[in-house]
């Protein structure tokens, strides 16, 4: 069952943008464009032309590597703007609310929060390795609740939700929440994406980047993908011409096969030094648990969270704290094996203190 009519009904009725039309070896004089080309760098499109609304090649390339149709992609500012996009498009302000899990990626909150739309956060156990608790999840739902995210691998903690979880999620769900599963660190795990779900539960949303795995932060490209109703209404609210021509190009280039198999191995190195980190961090005096990690980083528990950071910071190395429920707590980004070096040279530096 369709999870359109959970859809905001004004987005609903809501047409996407009606763009100029866009031929190529054509003159162009309807979209109020200069005629004269910038010679600054050098695209395969010319930047006084604008971008198309949606581009179609990327998206398709895009769909391709992520195992979905054309149709049921809508290319993303990163998948921080696909979240954004979901919650404007599910949740009336003062009305609806979303569910995550805690901790989570704190753009979840963020973005609810600009729209107007209620926060309930479920806490996981730190002795479970902060598993999320589907029943809590469940429990937590109510008839306002439109939208349900969950992260997996889960920042900041880099664990996975296992699927027999997820499809609990998305059976008792069915048609009353639309379940986001941000898969933005699945690369270097080993669960297979959701979206080979997307045929059996319309009320499914996945978003990918290619920031972490393809390194492409910079570009800021990501997906929503889901059902095609659901995707044609994010297109709907999406800005028009939403990403620049050098980003098409750029993201098309990092998409071609060569390129995809450098960053194969690129996250290949990167598994591997995430398993000599752990293990030579595991060891430290004042580390008291590392917790099991299928993404580019992973949490540690220390004794002085801040005095590490402070340490590490004088080195000119930076970690994440979080305060909070994570006070004791950092979050270590594997880095390249020379900066994973100076890294642990400067944690056994600090537990010499």
């Amino acid at each position: 069952m369709s999870i359109l009519p959970l859809v905001r009904a004004e987005v609903r009725q809501l047409r996407a943008y009606d763009a100029a039309e866009q031929v190529d070896n054509t003159i162009r004089l309807n979209a109020n464009e200069s005629p004269h080309v910038s010679s600054t760098g050098v695209f395969r499109r010319p930047l006084n032309r604008y971008p198309e609304v949606r581009p179609q090649q990327l998206q398709s390339r895009m769909a391709k590597r992520f195992g979905c149709a054309d149709d049921q992609i809508l290319v993303t500012r990163g998948s921080s703007e696909a979240i954004d996009l979901i919650i404007r498009s599910f949740c009336r302000a003062g009305e609806d609310h979303i569910v995550t899990p805690t901790p989570a990626f704190s753009m979840y909150r963020h973005y609810a929060t600009i729209q107007g739309a209620g926060v309930i956060e479920v806490p996981g156990l730190a002795e479970r390795d902060f598993a999320v608790e589907v029943d809590a999840l469940l429990e937590a739902c109510s008839e306002t609740t439109k939208v349900l995210f969950v992260c997996s691998p889960n920042n900041p903690t880099g664990t996975p939700l296992p699927r027999a979880d997820l499809l609990r999620l998305l059976d008792e769900r069915k048609a009353t929440s639309a379940i986001v599963v941000d898969e933005a660190y699945i690369e270097f795990g080993r669960q297979h994406s959701a979206i080979e779900l997307l045929h059996a539960y319309p009320n499914l949303l996945v978003l990918r980047t290619l920031s972490k795995a393809l390194g492409f932060a910079g570009a800021r490209c990501g997906a929503a993908i889901g059902a095609r109703e659901i995707i044609a209404c994010l297109s709907a609210v999406q800005a028009p011409y939403a990403l620049a021509t050098p980003v098409v190009e750029c993201v098309e280039d990092a998409l071609d096969e060569r390129q995809l198999r450098t960053a194969a191995k690129g996250v290949d190195r990167i598994i591997t030094e995430r398993s000599r980190l752990m293990k030579a961090i595991a060891h430290l005096r004042f580390v008291s648990k590392v917790w099991p990690s299928e993404a580019n980083f992973f949490l540690v528990r220390v004794d002085d969270a801040i005095a590490l950071i402070e340490h590490c910071k004088s080195h000119n190395i930076l970690l994440r704290y979080f305060g909070g429920d994570l006070s004791d707590c950092i979050r270590i980004t594997v880095g390249s094996k020379s900066d994973n070096d100076i890294l642990l040279a400067a944690l056994d530096e600090f537990g010499k203190h």
